[in-house]
């Protein structure tokens, strides 16, 4: 058996009963921290655990993937991933192929950075249109995403590139490099989602890039230039947005 157990975005307190109760029946666990990152140290989730846990890295997950799913055909394999396990694509693929060679498969659910970014703004789900990356390498691909999320009026979250961990400030550069009309357009930075220290602000993109957000691990969140008056109204007071933005409202 192969299981993706979710570990949510805080720290080890975060996993599931559930998810707990397979782990501690594994033969095997696994941790992959390449595509998202969780506030729980390693030795934090074996204390919890009870088991060793070794760390998969990105060769791992993707040249080297059809190991772990040979040894599931024989072991009960665990493996867990911050946030929710089916959000990045690579694990859906995984699971793909293992069930096509006829192995059994588990996913254990928990919250994740796109449901947590509703909550932590007030901004509304069916608002968003497509997600991208920003990453280090000179690829301007999410740019275009912003631009035709804006044409449909939905909001762009952003996630950012996590090796090494990119700031909010370093995003809002990218992006200016690539287009600086974006200057005063409004967003929300959100730090360390899921965490009792969160910080959420939202503020012309420009601005966003002087405000001291902390530690990563940070998201952004580029507004639609039409905004719902409920989530300006959450912004005010839970991102201390400034006044004009209610000149959005729409």
């Amino acid at each position: 058996m192969l299981a993706f157990i979710g570990l949510g975005l805080g720290n080890e307190k975060d996993v599931t009963l559930r998810g707990i109760e397979i782990v501690k029946k594994a033969d095997t666990v696994y941790a992959e921290f390449y595509t998202s990152r969780t506030f729980a140290s390693v030795e934090d989730l074996q204390r919890l655990f009870g088991k060793e846990i070794r760390v998969l890295n990105r060769e791992d997950l993707e040249e080297k993937a059809g190991k772990l799913i040979e040894e599931a055909k024989e072991k009960k394999v665990a493996i867990l991933v911050a946030g929710d396990p089916t959000i990045a694509t690579t694990h859906i693929a995984i699971l793909l192929e293992a069930r096509k060679m006829g192995v059994k498969t588990l996913v254990i659910n928990n919250a994740s950075i796109i449901n947590a970014v509703c909550s932590l703004t007030g901004l509304q789900n069916y608002r968003f249109g497509k997600s991208a990356t920003v990453s280090w390498h000179k690829s301007r691909a999410f740019i275009d995403v912003i631009k035709a999320n804006l044409s449909i009026d939905a909001h762009t979250l952003l996630f950012l590139d996590l090796n090494p961990p990119m700031l909010i400030r370093d995003a809002v550069e990218r992006i200016l490099e690539f287009e600086d009309e974006f200057e005063r357009h409004f967003a929300v930075g959100i730090a360390r989602a899921g965490s009792e220290s969160a910080v959420v602000k939202c503020d012309r993109l420009k601005a966003l890039s002087d405000f001291d957000f902390g530690d990563p691990l940070h998201t952004l969140v580029i507004l639609s230039r039409k905004i719902h008056f409920m989530e300006y109204e959450c912004l005010r007071f839970f991102a201390s947005a400034p006044e004009e933005l209610k000149e959005w409202v729409a």
